[in-house]
């Protein structure tokens, strides 16, 4: 079955993305865990962005107040320094992103995290600020050697994540250069050769109307398993009753 505009209508009126979303992590790990070498474990993870509330109870107990006098024990009390007023405030919006992930770990190595698959949100690309995090986050995980694989289905904004990936390490995609698709699934992985570390993508443009394509999910040097995206996205469609 091919891939669905979720984004929009007429299904967006139907069913909210973030269910998909919410499901899909979850249905790929059921998948995965069927055909994972003992070792490995996957696991699936949702953190929604802008989700905690700080305390503000904990802020309204008295204040300490400066004292040079002797305290009650025979003492000195400390006088409370008083930092100078700060050269900036501005409002500013913190991005904590939008995570709907899988993620793999390698048990025999202390649940090492060797492979992450990544599922972007519109959160993800709304921004500069939020695209910067997002592909910073998947940067560090590839400087980790950790395998990642980013999905993209958001058809309401046009960023490619996986190109600003690229340029972010340095790096380009030839396939990218007559216009990065709007849609994609690429897996981009650090392998060693004679010495020397490169840096290995399988990218694939992906099309509403089109099934989706079955990438690799690397687990060590020489170690991968097929990441069967149509497979999966439909079974999560069955799941939650998307025609």
């Amino acid at each position: 079955m091919p891939l669905r505009d979720h984004f929009r209508p007429p299904l967006s009126a139907q069913r909210s993305w973030d269910e998909l979303h919410g499901a899909w992590p979850t249905v790929m790990v059921m998948a995965l865990n069927e055909q994972l070498p003992r070792r490995y474990v996957a696991a699936p993870r949702v953190h929604l962005g802008a989700s905690f509330e700080i305390d503000v109870a904990s802020f309204d107990e008295d204040p300490i107040e400066a004292d040079s006098s002797e305290g009650a024990e025979g003492g000195v009390s400390m006088a409370v320094w008083s930092p100078p007023q700060p050269t900036l405030t501005v409002a500013s919006d913190l991005p904590d992103q939008d995570e709907y992930e899988v993620r793999v770990y390698d048990t025999y190595l202390d649940r090492r995290l060797v492979a992450a698959v990544e599922i972007v949100s519109p959160a993800n690309k709304d921004r500069p600020e939020h695209r910067g995090a997002f592909v910073a986050r998947c940067a560090a995980l590839l400087r980790e050697q950790v395998s990642v694989t980013i999905v993209d289905v958001v058809t309401t904004r046009r960023f490619n994540l996986y190109g600003e990936l690229l340029e972010l390490i340095g790096q380009s995609d030839p396939a990218l250069a007559s216009g990065p698709p709007a849609l994609y699934a690429a897996t981009c992985r650090g392998a060693k050769k004679d010495n020397e570390w490169l840096l290995q993508t399988w990218m694939h443009g992906l099309a509403v109307g089109r099934p989706l394509p079955t990438l690799p999910l690397w687990l060590g040097d020489h170690v991968a398993v097929p990441l069967e995206l149509e497979t999966s996205y439909e079974q999560a469609c069955r799941v939650l009753r998307i025609a």
